[in-house]
């Protein structure tokens, strides 16, 4: 098993890596260039070493019968320290001698004969190591064709091995000094590559000690933006950390305004059914002493009336609570068209100061799958948020029409509008409007639940709604998917019906 030292930085690691691999490149290219020049230098020796035994063997061959004849090693153009010998029958030295510089030729020494000894005369070449005179190439023809005459030349390799060895110093230092170059040059290129990944870091251990777990998660650090490069490996694990922190940032202020939503739900929610309870125990007390101040048949009234408004609000909770848990509603084929005129004439017996229109624009049926009663409490309670909300005389005008297989119901009216801040939580629990769409009449004293049970009945049903408001100007507009496996049917006229006493 292989134990891995700790502790060692990526930078580290890095330069280690290439350091070796660095010194492995550099010593294959220096041993295949030492291999390449050894056989070249010592097949050039050979050469050399080929022709001086031609030439030896054409000079004894003047003299056959001096079998210990080597006066060839007179003539001119022997190199100093060739050596030469005549071989008998059987291989035996006759005779050897080495060329002196500047000097006659002079016999080897019976060490420096033994040395010679066993060399096949095959024109192979050999080498041996001559005491007193250093290694040496050597190669020995002859035979009958040559009238017996055998001879044994060499020549020495000091300056073969001298350059080798020169050679393989020069490459050692310049091994030693491109790799000590290279070194310093990666050391400075992956300190300035990973200087990003340091910056990553650092900004991770800052968010790790952000208090994620209190307080508002706003304005958490950021890795730079000149180390989000995605062309670059750091730069994409910066970019990487930044989504992820965008990501934690609003999971957490999500969370966060959920919980505020939960809690301001459960207040608003307490408040809402403190009201009616308090008003149902102060005239259940009053009956109780038998007072004078009140009638029965009124306090009876109003008891009744507050406990129907108690169990309303209840409902509407068990209702959000029932589709928040994502429990089916009914499913079958209803049409919005017949929903929308209902809900129309309900709503003008409801507000009859109000002026209710209906605009059937329909050129297909208006059909959807799902629940119809649901439906239903979906336009009756945008009428009814209409005839609360906006003073008398104003006008509501519901309309219903098929746009690229969506049905589309709008529900519009002139009123004073929506205030701007309440838009974005229009669709909220328990959102009240302010003064500017006050509650007028009796039906004032609303929970605040319509519009959001209206939200989640069409989201259950796979639709959406919106709504844009301006002074003069508040419209709600709802998109369900229509039932396509209905046929459609011819085409129907535009019907817009003004609905008033």
């Amino acid at each position: 098993m292989t134990v891995r030292p700790r502790g060692r930085s990526l930078r580290t690691r890095l330069l280690f890596f290439i350091g070796v691999t660095l010194a492995v490149v550099c010593a294959a290219m220096a041993v295949t260039t030492v291999l390449v020049q050894h056989e070249y230098l010592l097949g050039s020796l050979d050469d050399r070493v080929a022709s001086a035994v031609e030439r030896s063997q054409g000079g004894a061959a003047l003299h056959p019968e001096l079998d210990t004849d080597l006066g060839f090693l007179n003539e001119n153009g022997q190199p100093a320290g060739t050596l030469a010998a005549r071989l008998g029958a059987d291989g035996t030295l006759l005779t050897a001698q080495v060329v002196a510089q500047d000097a006659a030729p002079r016999d080897l020494t019976p060490a420096q004969r033994s040395a010679l000894a066993g060399i096949e005369a095959d024109g192979s070449m050999h080498t041996r190591t001559v005491p007193g005179l250093g290694t040496y190439r050597i190669s020995a023809v002859g035979g009958t064709a040559d009238n017996g005459v055998r001879v044994l030349t060499g020549l020495p390799m000091d300056d073969v091995q001298d350059m080798i060895r020169g050679l393989v110093v020069v490459e050692a230092a310049v091994a030693v000094a491109g790799l000590t170059v290279a070194g310093c040059v990666c050391a400075v290129v992956i300190r300035r590559q990973l200087r990003p990944l340091g910056r990553v870091a650092a900004t991770a251990v800052e968010v790790s000690r952000a208090p994620l777990g209190r307080g508002a998660v706003v304005g958490l650090t950021r890795v730079p933006e000149r180390d989000t490069d995605p062309q670059s490996e750091a730069g994409q694990v910066g970019a990487a950390l930044n989504r992820m922190i965008d990501h934690v940032e609003s999971s957490l202020a999500e969370r966060q305004a959920d919980e505020e939503r939960m809690r301001r739900f459960l207040s608003d929610a307490s408040h809402e059914l403190r009201t009616p309870l308090a008003s149902i125990a102060g005239y259940a007390e009053l009956m109780n002493r038998g007072t004078q101040r009140i009638e029965p048949a009124l306090a009876w009234r109003r008891v009744s009336a507050e406990s129907a408004r108690m169990t309303g609000l209840v409902e509407d909770l068990l209702l959000l609570a029932r589709l928040d848990e994502g429990r089916p509603l009914q499913s079958a084929e209803v049409d919005l068209a017949s929903v929308v005129a209902e809900s129309v004439w309900d709503a003008r017996a409801a507000g009859e100061n109000h002026h209710w229109q209906l605009a059937l624009l329909l050129d297909s049926p208006a059909l959807v799958v799902g629940d119809e009663a649901r439906l239903h409490q979906v336009v009756g309670n945008l009428l009814a948020n209409a005839r609360v909300h906006t003073p008398a005389g104003t006008t509501v005008v519901a309309s219903a029409e098929v746009v690229d297989e969506r049905c589309v119901i709008r529900v519009r009216d002139d009123g004073p509008g929506i205030p701007p801040h309440l838009l974005p939580s229009v669709f909220e629990r328990f959102t009240r409007a302010d003064v500017s769409r006050a509650r007028n009449g009796p039906q004032a004293g609303g929970s605040g639940l319509g519009l959001a049970i209206v939200s989640a009945i069409v989201a259950a049903h796979g639709g959406s709604i919106d709504v844009e408001s301006a002074p003069g100007h508040t419209e709600f507009t709802i998109e369900l998917p229509t039932a396509r496996a209905v046929p459609p049917t011819a085409s129907r006229p535009v019907l817009r019906t003004p609905l008033r006493r």
